[in-house]
This record gives C-alpha cells, structure tokens and sequence, in this order.
C-alpha cells in the first residue's frame, strides 16, 4: 500500500501484530470484531503516515498511544532515522502493554510515558500523532502544549473531520493540509502546523 518495506520491517510488523492479536485477548486494544481485519483496517491504515510524514530528527510524541496504533507502527517504520519516539498512555494496563511489544519487538527508539497527556512537560515535539483519541478541539490543546514551533502534527480523523475543524478554528488558529485517507471512505490525516490561540 505504502511501497515495499524490508524484510526485516515487514518481519517487525507481522511480529507485531502477533504480540496485539495476543494481548487482545487480555485487554481490550482494539475491537475484537475488528481483528480478522486487523491488518487492513489499523496496520495499514497507520502506514498511511509514513507515505507522507518525512521525519529526519528529533522526538515524536504519540499521543493517546493505546494498542501502539500509531506509534509502534511507525516507530518500526522509521527505525533508521535519528527520531525517538515518546509513546504518552494514561491507561496503566495499556503502557504495560506497549512496553512489553517495545521489548519484544527490539525497539530502541520508542519509550513509554505512563502519564496523562497534560500532565507530562512540554516536549518540544518535532512531529506528533494521534488516532481515535480525541475531536480535534480537545486535541488542540495537547498539540499547544507538546509541538514545538515548527512541529507538525498527523492525525487520524473520521468522516467527521471537516466539523471538528471548523470548530476548532473558533479558539485556534493553525495551518491545515487534509490527506484523504486510503482505507477509510471520507476519513483523513490532518497535518497541521503553526499553532497558535486565535
């Protein structure tokens, strides 16, 4: 979907989707109904990032990391490259969780934050992500407080994601290229950049 990867990347994803359809089974990461798609529906639907996202430096926040859909995907993606990803998850099960799939899978450029998002300090993020956490409003915020200036935010949005735009635009101000999403019908990626307070 996204070009072919290594064989040592496909090796890692399969791998992990291995360790998620496992954990599944113990906590609730992604829908159970949505497992025999799991490929189709959440890994593919993450790598749609790495089509787009260039990233060549510095720290990568994912937020509301959950099942590592988008974090782990991509931090498996970008091995190579001299970014390291911050994985924030509040839920205590779910960070457990992802820290045993970073040791698992090898991942020496992904950590995890048991913390909730507003609570941890400012990242100074030079690229982050978000999929399936929060309307853009209550995101706008978290990319305020985590982004650094000339950081650029990637977000997985619904068919929705035209509203929650407007909406936001009330209290913030922001630069926004929308990207139609290629697994979903009407959904998108939001690249936004330059956040500032309206």
């Amino acid at each position: 979907m996204i070009g072919d990867v290594s064989r040592e990347t496909q090796g890692l994803l399969d791998a992990y989707q291995e360790i998620l359809i496992r954990w599944n089974t113990k906590i609730n990461l992604v829908s159970p109904s949505s497992i025999p798609q799991l490929k189709s529906r959440h890994i593919d639907d993450c790598l749609q990032i790495s089509a787009y996202a260039k990233p060549d430096k510095g720290i990568w926040a994912d937020l509301g990391s959950g099942g590592g859909l988008p974090g782990i995907v991509l931090s498996i993606i970008f091995a190579s490259r001299p970014i390291r990803f911050i994985l924030l998850e509040s839920d205590q099960r779910k960070a457990t969780f992802l820290r045993s799939a970073i040791r698992d899978l090898g991942l020496s450029n992904a950590e995890v934050r048991n913390s909730r998002i507003e609570a941890v300090e400012p990242l100074n993020a030079a690229y982050l992500s978000a999929r399936a956490l929060a309307p853009l409003p209550r995101l706008m915020p978290y990319l305020d407080r985590h982004l650094a200036r000339n950081g650029q935010a990637w977000l997985m949005k619904g068919e929705k994601w035209q509203a929650e735009v407007d909406e936001a635009r009330q209290h913030w101000k922001f630069r926004i290229e929308p990207i139609a999403s290629r697994t979903q019908t009407g959904a998108a990626i939001l690249k936004i950049s330059e956040v500032s307070d309206a």
